[in-house]
């Protein structure tokens, strides 16, 4: 695995890549990498030629400066991950690399990126656009990886897409899982040792409330009640929960309202102080 540290030796990759015919695939990460990003990097393997996985903590898509200095870097033990991986080119930037100008940028990201995240953390989405397409452009791939996870993140990546005419496919990839059920997150290592303990039941809340729904409830009494049920919690407060079309992002107020692609719970949580992220199919 070569890691690449300059947009100049990244361009030189992709064109030599691209003229030979060869589908790339990237991964796209901010580092602080975990089995998460292991599947990810994994199912790019297993459908390209070539596997490029780029570990940059992005600061435009931090609106909170503290998050940003406290966001976990563990560049060495990244990289030998990617390399046990299978990984053929590590792209580890710094951020005078990637924004040698600052990125000015406004991308117009509609109704998808005005709710949940969008609504919590005011120019998080336009960074995170500014990011990707950057990497885009640089790195053509064929397909690109991210974890549904960050569910609202992949339509705002769509619909970016679809602005900048990208020729390139997005793919999902399933939510990787501790045993006891937590996401995994690069996060998940900022939480103590009682809230690691107390973290497992926002996921295990939100199965429950497959239930809630077998039984008749509609979205919007659904996700108080899981909101609710969430902050008896000891140790957790939710911050949103918000029932919506998987496609559109936005809430539903009845089950039937959701489009072809069904409904989806986002949730965010803090936990001990950390902010997690999760959601379920409904």
């Amino acid at each position: 695995m070569e890691i690449i540290r300059t947009v100049k030796r990244l361009e030189e990759v992709v064109d030599d890549a691209r003229s030979k015919g060869l589908s790339i695939g990237l991964v796209p990460t901010m580092g602080a990498l975990h089995a998460g990003h292991r599947s990810l990097v994994e199912r790019a393997r297993a459908e390209n030629d070539i596997v490029i996985t780029s570990v940059f903590v992005n600061p435009t898509q931090f609106n909170n400066p503290e998050d940003l200095r406290t966001y976990p870097r563990t560049e060495e033990a990244d990289c030998r991950m990617l390399e046990e991986c299978g990984v053929d080119y590590a792209f580890v930037p710094s951020v005078q690399e990637m924004y040698p100008e600052p990125d000015t940028r406004v991308f117009d990201l509609g109704p998808v990126a005005e709710v949940m995240e969008g609504a919590m953390r005011p120019g998080h989405f336009n960074g995170v656009a500014q990011i990707v397409s950057r990497l885009f452009a640089l790195a053509k791939p064929t397909r690109a990886y991210f974890g549904e996870k960050d569910f609202q993140q992949i339509a705002v990546i769509r619909r970016m897409v679809e602005l900048e005419g990208f020729d390139l496919e997005i793919v999902p990839c399933p939510i990787v899982r501790e045993s006891d059920g937590l996401a995994l997150s690069s996060r998940n290592v900022r939480l103590s040792p009682e809230a690691r303990a107390t973290a497992p039941k926002i996921h295990y809340l939100l199965e429950q409330s497959l239930n809630l729904k077998a039984d008749g409830m509609q979205p919007k009494e659904l996700a108080a009640t899981v909101a609710a049920a969430i902050d008896d919690v000891e140790g957790l407060e939710t911050e949103y929960y918000s029932i919506v079309d998987a496609e559109t992002m936005q809430p539903i107020d009845r089950w039937e309202d959701a489009g072809v692609l069904g409904a989806v719970g986002c949730v965010t949580v803090f936990c001990g102080g950390v902010r997690l992220i999760d959601n379920i199919r409904y």
